[in-house]
C-alpha cells in the first residue's frame, strides 16, 4: 500500500499546484472515498483511493504535457462547457491525457492558450504575483482616437481598479499591438472601451515566452524543450 499526500495526488492530477491543492482541501471542494476532507497533510492510498474535486473524479497524471492551442473565435476557454457550446477539448479529442486550460480567452477572442496536465505551471501561470506578459494583436474599425496611446500607457481607472498597457504598437492603420501582464476579466477589451478604439478582432499572440507562431486555428503543438525551460524559468520553477 502506497500513501501519499493528498495535495500532492491532486497537483498529480493537474489540477493546481500542491499549494492550491491545500487552498481547495481547506475550502472543502475535496472528497475521499464520498468524505470531504479538510485535513492539511491528509494522505490517500495513490492506487485506490477515489478522489473528487468539485464532484468530479480526478486521477494522477503519470507523464506531463504542454500544449500550444490556436484558439478560435466563438469557442469557449472550458474543457466542457454544459450548454453544448465549442469547447477546448473539442480540438484535443485524439490525447488520452486530461488537460486543463492555462488562463482563459473571452469567447469572441482569438489565439494561444495553454493546456497541461501540469499543476504547478498552471497554478503559477495564472497568479497574477507572476505577472507573465501577455501580447495581443487588436483589429479595429475607424481611425485610433487621439491620445490612446498615451492614456493606454498612463493607465486608467475602470471599475476594478487602474489597467494599463506595458506596450503599444500601431501596425497598420487598422491593426495594433499591445502587451499587459494582467489577467482581469475582458481587461484588454475595457480599456480598448475606455480610450474610444472600437474591437474587431483581439488576437492573443504571446504568453510569457511562448509564442503562437504559426499554429492555424484550431491546430495545437507541443511545446518544445526550449520553450518549457523559459516558461519555468519565469515562474520560478
Amino acid at each position: 500500500m502506497v500513501l501519499i499526500r493528498l495535495n500532492k495526488f491532486i497537483a498529480d492530477a493537474g489540477i493546481t499546484s500542491r499549494r492550491g491543492a491545500d487552498e481547495l482541501i481547506a475550502e472543502g471542494r475535496v472528497s475521499v472515498d464520498g468524505a470531504v476532507v479538510r485535513e492539511m497533510g491528509a494522505k490517500v492510498e495513490s492506487e485506490k483511493a477515489a478522489v473528487m474535486v468539485d464532484g468530479e473524479s480526478i486521477t494522477p497524471s503519470l507523464t506531463k504535457t504542454y500544449l500550444a492551442l490556436h484558439k478560435p473565435k466563438g469557442v469557449v476557454s472550458t474543457m466542457y462547457d454544459p450548454e453544448g457550446r465549442p469547447s477546448l477539448s473539442d480540438f484535443i479529442s485524439l490525447r488520452t491525457e486530461r488537460l486543463f486550460h492555462v488562463g482563459r480567452l473571452d469567447k469572441e477572442s482569438e489565439g494561444l492558450i495553454l493546456l497541461t496536465n501540469d499543476g504547478e505551471i498552471t497554478f503559477r501561470a495564472t497568479h497574477p504575483s507572476y505577472g507573465l506578459e501577455k501580447t495581443y494583436i487588436i483589429e479595429y474599425a475607424g481611425s485610433l482616437p487621439r491620445d490612446a496611446q498615451k492614456n493606454l500607457l498612463r493607465g486608467i481607472e475602470l471599475e476594478d481598479g487602474l489597467g494599463r498597457v506595458l506596450d503599444f504598437k500601431e501596425l497598420s492603420p487598422t491593426w495594433l499591438e499591445v502587451t499587459i501582464h494582467e489577467g482581469r476579466y475582458h481587461i484588454i477589451r475595457r480599456l480598448m472601451e475606455a480610450v474610444g478604439v472600437d474591437v474587431l478582432r483581439l488576437i492573443r499572440t504571446r504568453f510569457g515566452p511562448i509564442l503562437l507562431g504559426d499554429v492555424l486555428e484550431g491546430r495545437w503543438r507541443d511545446l518544445n524543450e526550449v520553450e518549457l525551460l523559459n516558461l519555468q524559468k519565469a515562474l520560478s520553477i
